[in-house]
């Protein structure tokens, strides 16, 4: 043991013996170095951390082109609607135009059919 020229027999207040005080603090300062010395090797952690760094830039130029692709989706979307809608607008006027013929028809059948019973008639 190491002898720092105390005399054995001092005791602080809580009952122990100056020698062992002095022990004790040694021995915990002697323990928090080596845990600080046990923690300086940080390069595989380092290493974890490049290769993370790596992935996150991975996974965000990942999200980049996701999100350029859904733009593109998106603009095509929009044009299949725009050009829907266009094609909704010609068969309406189709429709409106066939009824307009329709109609015509059905007026010029009646008046044939009129001229017909006028000169069954006579």
């Amino acid at each position: 043991m190491l002898d720092f020229g105390l005399p054995e027999n001092l005791t602080n207040e809580k009952g122990t013996t100056m020698k062992s005080a002095m022990m004790l603090k040694a021995s915990t300062a002697v323990l928090c170095l080596g845990l600080m010395a046990a923690c300086t090797d940080l390069k595989p952690i380092q290493a974890q951390i490049d290769e993370l760094k790596s992935q996150v830039a991975k996974v965000g130029a990942d999200a980049t082109s996701a999100k350029d692709a859904a733009n593109s989706a998106s603009s095509a979307a929009s044009a299949a609607q725009s050009a829907a809608n266009g094609a909704q607008s010609t068969a309406n006027q189709a429709l409106s135009a066939a009824q307009a013929s329709q109609s015509c028809c059905d007026a010029t059948n009646e008046k044939i059919d009129r001229m017909f019973k006028k000169s069954m008639s006579k």
